[in-house]
């Protein structure tokens, strides 16, 4: 038996694929679409979710596994052990530290807890019915579709990896096979969605480009209270930094995100994509 699975992120990429999967001629189907939710995206994903939803088919499931925030703030994983790691940025505390600090970036846990492990217990335990630790039957295979572009690559390197001791997993990538850009799927959903597509990341996701900060900032004021929220906190009493010897800051400055000129930022980018002929790669899909 195969299983056809949409990794849905409810960006650009992935809702060009669950909407091209509902035209007759196209040539993948999904059984269903899973999102995994970890409670902290912007409002604009979650309306474009909801109406994702109304469409009908192929069925969305959303599944979660707790709100990645808060498990930042009282310091624990998904498993109730140690907290959960976000690649935010580490230095010297801004307020007393010289010109030529030096700056890390924290391991990425929440990926692989909060997104990758929630789709692959959906369709182990609900789509398939395995109970935990059973084996995947022999003959059972499941292909999980991603929305990952040519510009992205490297991206699709990286989860095909993941798939190297998963015989019952194949992982597919339909705009590889078919030579589409991001902006040839932003193109493609001009005249089928009534809104933008949003950018689908956590609001305090350490990625996000300075455009994206400002967007979020002047958009969703409830999303940016809650990046300026779990900001500080980094830096203060939660538990997500305890025995840390550097602050740890969501913005790549290492300044509190709240005192971050996102206009100036924004328009150094913008300027300097336009002279380079380049564009800001988007790590959500």
């Amino acid at each position: 038996m195969i299983h056809h699975v949409l990794n849905l992120g409810a960006g650009v990429q992935s809702t060009a694929l669950y909407l091209l999967s509902r035209q007759p001629d196209f040539k993948y189907r999904f059984d269903v679409a899973i999102f995994a939710d970890t409670q902290e995206e912007p409002k604009a994903v979650y309306d474009h979710l909801a109406w994702l939803c109304t469409l009908g088919s192929p069925p969305i499931w959303i599944r979660t596994v707790g709100k990645l925030g808060n498990d930042l703030l009282h310091g624990r994983n998904t498993t109730g052990g140690r907290f959960v790691s976000i690649p935010c940025y580490a230095a010297e505390d801004h307020a007393a530290r010289t010109p030529d600090f030096k700056m890390g970036l924290l391991r990425r846990q929440c990926t692989k807890e909060y997104k990758i492990e929630v789709i692959e217990r959906a369709i182990r335990r609900e789509l398939v019915g395995l109970k935990p630790r059973q084996w995947m039957p022999q003959g059972v295979k499941v292909h999980q579709y991603f929305g990952i572009t040519v510009d992205e690559r490297e991206r699709a390197e990286k989860a095909k990896k993941r798939f190297e001791n998963h015989r019952w997993a194949v992982a597919v990538y339909p705009f590889l096979e078919m030579g589409w850009t991001r902006q040839d799927c932003v193109a493609w959903l001009k005249d089928k969605v009534p809104h933008e597509v949003p950018k689908s990341a956590c609001v305090f996701c350490p990625y996000r480009s300075a455009s994206s900060w400002l967007h979020l900032k002047q958009t969703d004021p409830d999303g940016w209270a809650r990046a300026v929220e779990i900001d500080n906190a980094l830096r203060g009493d939660a538990v997500a930094n305890r025995g840390m010897e550097r602050k740890m800051y969501l913005h790549k400055k290492c300044i509190p995100l709240e005192t971050v000129d996102l206009e100036a930022e924004a328009r150094k980018r913008f300027c300097a994509d336009k002279c380079m002929g380049e564009c800001e790669g988007m790590c959500g899909v």
